[in-house]
């Protein structure tokens, strides 16, 4: 019954909670800025915006494509916090990410074209670390699944430091955050434009920026795992730690300039090898 009931919060409140949590992050980059800024529920109205223009599609295939982006993630959502296995929930988000760039690339506008190939680089570089924190949370509590994780008696993060360093380089590439918004940008302020999309509007780019909300609850998902156990006091604890990796992101972004893909690839694989790889050897020879 417990499972039912996260599973229907998730589907019902992580576009809210992923709002928010966009609203939160432009306030404190305003703050960093020195900017006064949007209020919280800007991005409540900016959605508002696009839903109400009239609905202008470049091909008859985006908007399907984005809607499969949209549910594949909530899926994924869904078995995460259902407590289904953790090692499933990554694959079917990757496959959500596939749908997004065949949405970007469906179109001849160069920009999103390159937007698409830089998002799919971007997954070549964190996708590896990826499956190397779902056999590290394996080693560490005997299963994938994520009922069995949250049942541990010391929280994964103790085996796992390494692994949860390399998933936060990860976030931040998943979020196109700077250094690492290679594929798009929150500004039409690089070389692409608005990369993957700058071909989407009104509607189609309404559902986007919903499945970002919906795939933001569910990073910040398997970040829980980290911290949580057993006990009850764990949940609150993992929650506030999900609150300092929510804003050390924020400011990840805003004192960093973008880097060029080569510097991405090598810099993600290097975290992937040394704080990954070690991470998972260690885990071996006590485990």
């Amino acid at each position: 019954m417990m499972n039912i009931i996260f599973v229907i919060a998730y589907l019902l409140l992580a576009p809210f909670i992923g709002g928010l949590l966009d609203g939160v992050d432009r306030i404190i980059s305003a703050r960093m800025q020195r900017r006064k800024g949007p209020g919280l529920l800007q991005p409540f109205y900016d959605l508002g915006k696009l839903f109400s223009k009239q609905m202008i599609a470049v091909n008859n295939v985006q908007l399907l494509l984005n809607m499969s982006y949209l549910v594949i993630l909530m899926i994924a959502g869904s078995m995460l916090f259902a407590g289904a296995d953790l090692l499933m929930v990554l694959f079917i988000l990757s496959t959500a990410d596939m749908f997004l760039i065949m949405a970007a690339s469906s179109d001849s506008s160069p920009y999103a074209n390159m937007g698409a190939s830089r998002e799919m680089l971007q997954m070549m570089a964190y996708e590896p670390l990826t499956l190397l924190v779902a056999v590290g949370f394996y080693l560490t509590t005997g299963s994938f699944h994520v009922g069995d994780i949250i049942q541990a008696p010391v929280s994964a993060v103790v085996w796992m430091p390494g692994l949860l360093v390399g998933f936060m380089f990860t976030t931040a590439i998943k979020f196109r955050k700077s250094p690492f918004d290679l594929s798009t940008s929150h500004h039409a302020h690089q070389e692409m434009v608005k990369g993957i999309t700058t071909e989407m509007s009104g509607t189609t780019l309404a559902i986007m920026n919903i499945a970002e909300y919906y795939e933001m609850v569910l990073l910040f998902g398997i970040f829980f795992l980290f911290f949580v156990n057993s006990t009850w006091w764990s949940w609150i604890a993992a929650l506030l730690v999900c609150g300092v990796i929510f804003f050390l992101e924020t400011l990840w972004d805003n004192v960093s300039a973008r880097v060029k893909w080569k510097t991405l690839l090598y810099g993600c694989w290097v975290v992937t090898l040394v704080a990954g790889g070690v991470n998972i050897l260690i885990l071996m020879l006590i485990k």
